[in-house]
């Protein structure tokens, strides 16, 4: 009888979702796959997904609050944002202070021992010890990322699709939140020093829209108890400017550009704007840089004020040595190859990205259905492959030495022989990590 039922609903178009009880992808998923089968299937708006009230509301408190705002209370309300806006820049840019910090250390500790380990190797069987540490160390930090993300769902991924759409009036549950922005934090250090080919950059972004989503409002849900008497900004409009700011001061913390970062907010995050917004964003993205920038120089040269190290990606200072006059940072025949290399990196660029699009898909298809427990093992075989790749790429595809002095006759090289195998290596895996850890970027 039970199946009998099972049938006749089957059969019935207004009936057939009860036909699907196992299945567990959402349908952005199955519409990605392609998977569809009629109109009953299109993507409609989730429950635990609201919209953003980004219009200003004219009725009668309103107009009333207004009038009740003379030049002085006007004044005050703009002084208060500005300074908000300037601790948003200056909490970011400490954001990724720790994050570097950290993963600076534990990648010391890591190669510390490792280094050790294969200096006194004499054979094959010492250097299969010294990869059994660096897995170790590697597959243990990839373990707590992976719990972590296990924990809060939301902080996976770079974040940047996620608040996007907040920007553009989708709030999404949890996107925001305290618990997201630890996860999200201690996440990407443990990531980053497990030896993932992720990068820090994305998750600053998301990371930095966390804290001006929160800051301003002095509360928070996780810490109910703790409330300061704090009556600006409480409306979603308000709310979505420090969000952009936040944003902004995320990308320039992570490369050191104040005015990409504001660019950034701007073109790819915001469809709400305005002239004052952008004098805004621009401060908190400098506040983002000069923070970081004065203490990263401090710490890591012990020069502080020196200004030495505007962003988390750093690709290192180009100039010639003083006193050579003969000396040129590039020339006119120089240009032609700087298009060539432009049209390969869009090539590349393409190929990495239907490569991903397909990969993605496949986890769609065969991972996500599966229980957690299953995303955690798939983390870590992730990270065993990656380390063992890289560990026999260094032993075998290269011979490191020591930095010689820069001479008009010397050329720097950190690898003598079969360089050109070690960029092959470094871009198929930059691919097989981002496939499995970034499926969210073929929403965008």
């Amino acid at each position: 009888e039970a199946a009998a039922a099972k049938m006749a609903c089957c059969s019935c178009l207004c009936c057939r979702c009860c036909c699907r009880e196992g299945e567990t992808r959402t349908p952005e998923e199955l519409t990605i796959l392609g998977e569809t089968r009629d109109e009953d299937d299109e993507i409609l708006p989730r429950k635990d997904y609201e919209s953003l009230d980004y219009d200003c509301c004219i009725n009668e408190p309103y107009v009333e609050v207004l009038e009740g705002m003379d030049n002085k209370k006007a004044k005050k309300y703009e002084a208060v944002k500005w300074l908000l806006v300037f601790a948003i820049g200056i909490s970011t840019g400490l954001v990724g202070l720790l994050v570097d910090f950290f993963v600076r250390l534990f990648s010391q500790l890591k190669f510390s021992l490792v280094g050790k380990s294969v200096e006194e190797c004499d054979d094959n069987v010492c250097l299969a010890v010294s990869l059994l540490q660096l897995l170790a160390f590697n597959m243990t930090f990839v373990f707590i990322a992976s719990v972590l993300v296990l924990i809060e769902p939301v902080a996976a991924g770079s974040g940047i699709p996620e608040i996007k759409s907040y920007l553009n009036g989708v709030k999404i549950p949890g996107i925001v939140r305290l618990r997201t922005f630890v996860c999200k934090v201690i996440g990407v250090l443990f990531a980053v020093a497990g030896g993932l080919f992720v990068g820090k950059e994305g998750p600053m972004i998301h990371s930095g829209a966390i804290v001006g989503a929160g800051l301003p409002q002095f509360q928070s849900i996780t810490f109910k108890k703790i409330r300061f008497h704090f009556p600006y900004f409480r409306s979603d409009r308000d709310k979505r400017d420090f969000v952009s700011a936040g944003a902004a001061a995320g990308v320039a913390a992570a490369f050191g550009a104040p005015i990409g970062g504001t660019l950034f907010s701007l073109e790819e995050g915001s469809s709400f704007w305005n002239q004052a917004l952008t004098w805004k964003v621009l401060f908190c993205s400098m506040s983002a840089t000069f923070t970081l920038n004065f203490f990263r120089s401090g710490i890591n040269y012990n020069k502080w004020g020196s200004f030495q190290l505007p962003g988390l990606l750093n690709f290192g200072e180009f100039k010639c040595t003083d006193g050579d006059k003969n000396c040129h940072l590039w020339t006119a025949v120089d240009l032609a190859f700087f298009v060539l290399m432009g049209i390969a990196g869009g090539l590349l660029g393409a190929l990495f990205n239907c490569i991903n699009k397909r990969l993605a898909k496949c986890r769609m298809r065969n991972i996500h259905p599966k229980a957690k427990g299953i995303r955690v093992l798939e983390s870590l075989f992730v990270s065993m492959v990656t380390t063992v790749v890289i560990f026999v790429a260094s032993m075998t595809l290269g011979k490191c030495r020591d930095l010689s002095t820069p001479t008009s006759n010397t050329t720097l090289s950190l690898v003598e022989c079969h360089a050109y195998l070690l960029p092959c290596t470094s871009f198929a895996l930059l691919i097989f990590t981002f496939s499995f850890y970034t499926p969210q970027a073929v929403l965008t």
